[in-house]
């Protein structure tokens, strides 16, 4: 162990906002030790903005508990941890934690529980990689480096602490934590981690709990370097444990939605974690779709039990909370709104609650080269910043197209019922009647228009011997008189 200085780390208490001093203090005051520990140092290390601050004491949960009272709350049973509340700020405090025993462990080695108390010594060989493994103590100004940590982050190498296959079998997340490092930090990944970091070492995380494993793609998702690890995912066999019936395959809407998604965090604004779930989750929804529709279903039922399929197959493998289930559902149901409006509807649907995020898949799929959008994506995104009257002119434009295609198409339908002969139906079954000669009347009249109609077929006229040229009510020529199917 070494005993760095935090000014020579690039440490100071400066970069550290009010509320994880404040815990550090008060669990300093009660007579326990108390350290930053985590990303947070590693990041302030790099230079980089952490976004939160982990601590860590040799106090049990319960005499944390203790310690901040009603401002504490404490969580888990695998791993039991205690959050502090600092104003609207979260703190999580672990304890030193002990090597586990064997008999709290699965016959694969994943760890089942682990609750063992322990020294800061023993923390250390617990925590997966050493560029975590950094204890700060900012009132002494000191760092605690059992590892050469601070080496590793010098020369941006991500390396495990203690044999890797080890670390792995214990908690194959992991694997997932290697990836999201490396890209995140830009880190190249030890040697020794490579050699046994395979499709084989991913199959462990099977064992790994749908909701665990939710929480850990939702990080993948909202790092802000989502295009970089995508890959990785499909090279080291994660995504086939990841994703149920997604072909491992970077789609060109997939690698676009993933640089908007990054670019969008990279400027501050907000994600949906479950939007992304949408863009991967979308071919397995469309052949879905088309499935039920060659079934006969109604095209809406089918969109709706096709949501269904996809979303309950998926969380076979990542539990997807009903709330995010929605928001997917919603997106997709967007899209065949977006694409057919009616003109009558046009505000009230760009004052939808799901309209932004219904807009940007409907653009991504545009701009991925998605031909079935018809360009609308372009149009409701012109729509968006056009005045009063613009909105007015352009919704009337719209209507007016819509009733030229509707009219063309319906002038299309009937040229093609005109080239081919059907037989109609009568819409009312006559009884057949008990006279002989109403029978043989009936016949005769039936006879004769066959005749005519044969007759008249090779030139396209009506013959003088058709019937409906000897009623006595008719006094034009009829000759000149284009008949319909129906007559």
């Amino acid at each position: 162990m070494q005993t760095l200085r935090a000014s020579k780390c690039g440490l100071s208490t400066a970069q550290l906002p009010s509320y994880i001093l404040d815990v550090i203090d008060a669990l300093t005051k009660a007579g326990y030790e108390a350290y930053i520990v985590g990303g947070g140092v590693r990041d302030l290390m790099l230079g980089l903005n952490p976004k939160d601050f982990d601590a860590v004491t040799n106090a049990t949960p319960s005499q944390i508990k203790e310690v901040f009272g009603r401002r504490c709350r404490i969580i888990g049973r695998r791993f039991e941890l205690a959050h502090v509340y600092s104003g609207r700020e979260l703190v999580e405090v672990a304890t030193f934690r002990a090597p586990p025993k064997k008999a709290v462990t699965s016959a694969q080695g994943m760890i089942l529980r682990d609750n063992n108390w322990g020294t800061i010594e023993q923390d250390f060989v617990r925590r997966d990689f050493s560029i975590n493994a950094m204890y700060y103590q900012p009132r002494k100004g000191i760092v605690l480096d059992f590892c050469n940590a601070a080496d590793d982050i010098k020369h941006k190498t991500l390396r495990l602490l203690g044999d890797p296959q080890t670390r792995f079998e214990e908690d194959p997340v992991r694997m997932l934590r290697t990836l999201r490092f490396a890209a995140k930090l830009n880190f190249s990944i030890a040697p020794e981690i490579l050699d046994i970091f395979n499709p084989e070492a991913a199959y462990l995380l099977r064992d790994v709990s749908p909701h665990r494993l939710y929480d850990e793609s939702q990080k993948l998702f909202t790092m802000g370097h989502l295009n970089r690890v995508m890959p990785m995912l499909i090279e080291f066999g994660i995504w086939q444990q990841l994703f149920a019936d997604i072909a491992p395959k970077i789609t060109p809407f997939i690698e676009r939605a993933a640089k908007n998604t990054d670019q969008r965090i990279s400027i501050g604004k907000t994600i949906n974690p479950a939007f992304f779930y949408a863009v991967l989750l979308w071919e397995q929804f469309l052949e879905r779709c088309h499935f039920y529709q060659h079934k006969g279903v109604v095209a809406a039922e089918a969109r709706a039990q096709a949501g269904l399929d996809v979303l309950k197959r998926q969380s076979t493998r990542t539990v997807i909370p009903r709330f995010a289930e929605t928001f997917i559902r919603e997106v997709w149901e967007m899209q065949t709104r977006l694409l057919n409006p009616k003109p009558q509807q046009i505000e009230a649907l760009s004052g939808h609650a799901r309209f932004r995020a219904g807009f940007d898949f409907l653009l991504l799929r545009e701009k991925s080269g998605d031909t079935t959008t018809q360009g609308m994506g372009e149009w409701w995104d012109a729509y968006q910043i056009m005045s009063s009257d613009q909105k007015e002119r352009v919704i009337g434009q719209y209507n007016r197209q819509r009733s030229k295609s509707r009219r063309s198409k319906s002038h299309e339908d009937d040229m093609v019922l005109a080239r081919q002969p059907q037989e109609l139906e009568p819409l009312v079954q006559e009884p057949e009647s008990r006279s002989r000669r109403q029978r043989k009347a009936k016949q005769e009249v039936q006879t004769q228009v066959q005749r005519s109609v044969a007759s008249g077929s090779t030139d396209g006229t009506i013959g003088h011997d058709h019937p409906i040229l000897k009623r006595k009510r008719v006094q034009r020529d009829l000759t000149q008189v284009i008949f319909g199917p129906t007559q």
